[in-house]
C-alpha cells in the first residue's frame, strides 16, 4: 500500500478464466448483496429499539428523568445501531471495491469493544474478564494505529 494507489484483490471477480469458479463468485457476491439488504433491515430494527429503549425509560417514573444506568442502556441501543451503519459500510466497500478494508474493520471492531466497555457492569465483572478486554482494546488500538500510520506512507 504505496500512497493513494491500492492493490485490488479481486478473489471474487467474475472474470474468472474457469467458468465454474466464475459462477460460484457471482453467487457469492449475490449472497453479500443480500446480506447488505438484511443489514439495512437490521439497522432500522436497531433504531426502533433505541425509541422504544428511550420511550420506556423516559415514561417510567421520574417522568423524563434518566438513571445512570439508564444512560448506559440508551448509549448501548445508540452504539448498536453505529456499529450495524459500520458492518453496512463494510459490506458496500466490500461489495464496490472486493477488497476488504482493514482499517474500516478495526474501526468496526473498536466501536464494538467500545460498546462492551460503556455497558460493562463493574459490580458483577471479573478481573480476568477486565483483562481481557483491555488487551483486546490495547491490539485494536496498536493495530488502527498501525494500519492508519501505514496507509499514510
Amino acid at each position: 500500500m504505496h500512497g493513494d494507489h491500492q492493490e485490488k484483490d479481486n478473489h471474487l471477480s467474475e472474470h474468472s478464466d474457469d467458468k465454474l469458479i466464475s459462477g460460484l463468485n457471482r453467487l457469492i457476491r449475490l449472497a453479500i448483496r443480500i446480506l447488505a439488504v438484511l443489514m439495512v433491515g437490521v439497522i432500522f430494527w436497531c433504531i426502533a429499539d433505541v425509541v422504544l429503549v428511550l420511550f420506556s425509560k423516559l415514561s417510567k417514573p421520574p417522568h423524563f428523568l434518566l438513571e445512570l444506568n439508564d444512560i448506559f442502556v440508551v448509549f448501548a441501543a445508540f452504539l448498536a445501531v453505529l456499529i450495524a451503519v459500520e458492518i453496512f459500510a463494510n459490506i458496500t466497500l466490500y461489495l464496490r471495491d472486493d477488497v476488504i478494508h482493514v482499517k474500516l474493520v478495526v474501526a468496526t471492531a473498536l466501536m464494538a469493544i467500545a460498546r462492551k466497555v460503556i455497558v460493562l457492569d463493574f459490580s458483577i465483572i471479573k478481573p480476568e474478564y477486565l483483562y481481557g478486554v483491555a488487551a483486546v482494546v490495547l491490539a485494536l488500538g496498536v493495530t488502527y494505529y498501525l494500519v492508519s500510520r501505514t496507509a499514510r506512507t
